[in-house]
Formats: structure tokens, sequence, C-alpha cells
């Protein structure tokens, strides 16, 4: 009698435990990424980190997010050259001040480091405080610099 009464206790318990409900939790783990370096310069990420925050010093700002297809290289001795959206136009600005003389806005389509810059032929926006160019997104990547 004692085993089936251990037994129906067993099953009882059995039975009960499936209608136990579950979850599976959402999760991701970052991880990878390494330092690139360049001339100067050294920047160290991390992958998978698009929620991260930005950071800024100087005349330099970095953000976390999705890599950009266009960016600016900052050439020493240069004005501040800069790149916003432009969510009016779904473009993009690249700016730096009016009263910068003899520095003319360079593009390139391969690397930052490669020697193909050219000069920009598009129209240039002067408003006597702000240079723009406004660039409508390209497919691949492009650089900006200011260079005399």
């Amino acid at each position: 009698m004692k085993t089936g009464l251990t037994l129906a206790a067993f099953l009882w318990v059995t039975l009960s435990a499936v209608a136990q409900t579950y979850s599976i939790d959402w999760s991701t783990i970052d991880g990878g990424g390494g330092t690139s370096t360049g001339g100067v310069y050294s920047v160290t990420g991390t992958i998978g980190q698009s929620d991260a925050s930005a950071m800024s010093g100087g005349n330099f700002t970095l953000e976390g997010g999705f890599w950009g297809i266009i960016a600016a290289v900052q050439t020493p001795g240069a004005p501040l050259l800069t790149i916003t959206l432009n969510s009016q136009l779904s473009a993009i600005n690249v700016t730096w001040p009016s009263p910068s003389t003899g520095w003319t806005l360079q593009q390139n389509t391969n690397t930052v480091s490669s020697v193909n810059w050219s000069n920009v032929t598009a129209t240039i926006q002067d408003d006597g405080t702000t240079k723009t160019l406004i660039v409508n997104p390209p497919a691949g990547n492009r650089f900006y610099r200011l260079q005399r």
C-alpha cells in the first residue's frame, strides 16, 4: 500500500509540473572589436555596442552606433570640419567656419590614408558664418578634409 501511495504522489507532482510556465529572455552579448590607429590618432572600440553614448574632447567627437559612410578627417591646423544630418533634405551637411581663407574642401572615396583626394567641385553655400556643402548620401564611403 505504501508503494501505491508513493507512486500516486509521484504522478501527481509530475503531472502538476507540466502546467508550469517558462520563458526565454532576450539578451545580447557584446564583444569583439579592437584598436585602429593612423598617424597620431587612435580609437578603440567594441562591436555590438550600437547603444553606446557619445564621448567628446577638443575638436573630436566619437558617437556609438552604426558606422557612417561619410566622415570628416581633421587636418592639423585646419578649421574644424563637422558633419551633421540634415533631416529636412535627407542629406548630410559638411560644414566649417566661413573666415577660413586658403582652405579647400577635398573628398576621397577610398580610405583616409589614400592619395586619391580631389577638390570638391559642388556648390558650397556660405552665409558669412558657416560654409556648408550639402551631400546626398552616396553609395560606399566618402571622406572629407580641408587642405591648403
